[in-house]
Parts: structure tokens; C-alpha cells; sequence
């Protein structure tokens, strides 16, 4: 018996898996980094209204939810509809380095950005050590 597949159907669920569909929108692309004291991550969200974002943080989990919604309208009329629309949602396990009490977040130009400090039980700190007979000299730890 000879199968017949289409060629296409993976690239099709590639594709859907990367961009989303119209009632799976597709996840929200971050960067995250670290810089000195603070971690970041900054979460594309064109098109978003800031006052559907969001951010939780439960035992180091971060969770962000935005909706991006089509204009309506009694005189609109829908010509193409290619940008995913709906709620997206994103995850984030955070360490227990991070000061999560002091989280700040921003929307600016359709990016959120959350800035994190990172503790001070976490930051790298000199200890002093005594030896008998050489004194005291301090390591970093």
C-alpha cells in the first residue's frame, strides 16, 4: 500500500508552531540579559494597549499575559487579517538570586521591558580570612 503525504504539511505545522495561528496567536519573543545589578527581559508586544499587560510573579515564576485586539467598529470592514490577534502568554522561572519584590516594568514602543535587581545575598562579596602567624588578608568570594 503506497502512502501519499504533502510535502508541505510539516512546513505548514512549523510554520504555526513559530508564527501562531488566528486562535492560537504565537508566543511572545524575549531577550533577556544581565547588566551590572539588574536583570532584564524585554518582550515584543507591537500593537499591544498597555493596559492589557499583565505581570505576575508567583514563587519565581513570572507570567506575562497581553491581548492585542482588532479595531471594531460599526463602519469597519476587515480587508486582510494576517497579525495574530488574541491573549499571548509567556513564562519565565526566575532564580532565587533575583530581588523580585522590586521589580519594575515599562512599555515603551511596543516592547515591555522588566527590570530586575539581582539580591544582595547573591552578589559577589569579600571575605576575610586570618591565618595564624600571617595576620588577616581577604579572599573574594
Amino acid at each position: 500500500m503506497l502512502m501519499r503525504t504533502d510535502p508541505f504539511r510539516e512546513i505548514d505545522r512549523l510554520a504555526e508552531q513559530f508564527f501562531g495561528t488566528t486562535a492560537r496567536p504565537a508566543v511572545m519573543h524575549l531577550d533577556a540579559y544581565r547588566d551590572g545589578d539588574y536583570f532584564y527581559a524585554a518582550f515584543d508586544l507591537p500593537g499591544v494597549d498597555p493596559d492589557s499587560i499583565d505581570c505576575t510573579v508567583e514563587r519565581n515564576v513570572l507570567t506575562v499575559r497581553a491581548e492585542r485586539r482588532r479595531a471594531a467598529g460599526d463602519n469597519v470592514e476587515l480587508v486582510a487579517a494576517e497579525r495574530p490577534m488574541g491573549t499571548f502568554t509567556r513564562q519565565l522561572f526566575l532564580g532565587d538570586t533575583l530581588d523580585t519584590d522590586k521589580l519594575e516594568a515599562g512599555y515603551e514602543n511596543g516592547v515591555l521591558t522588566l527590570r530586575i535587581p539581582i539580591s544582595e545575598r547573591a552578589k559577589p562579596r569579600r571575605i576575610a580570612v586570618t591565618a595564624p602567624g600571617n595576620g588577616r588578608r581577604e579572599i573574594s568570594a
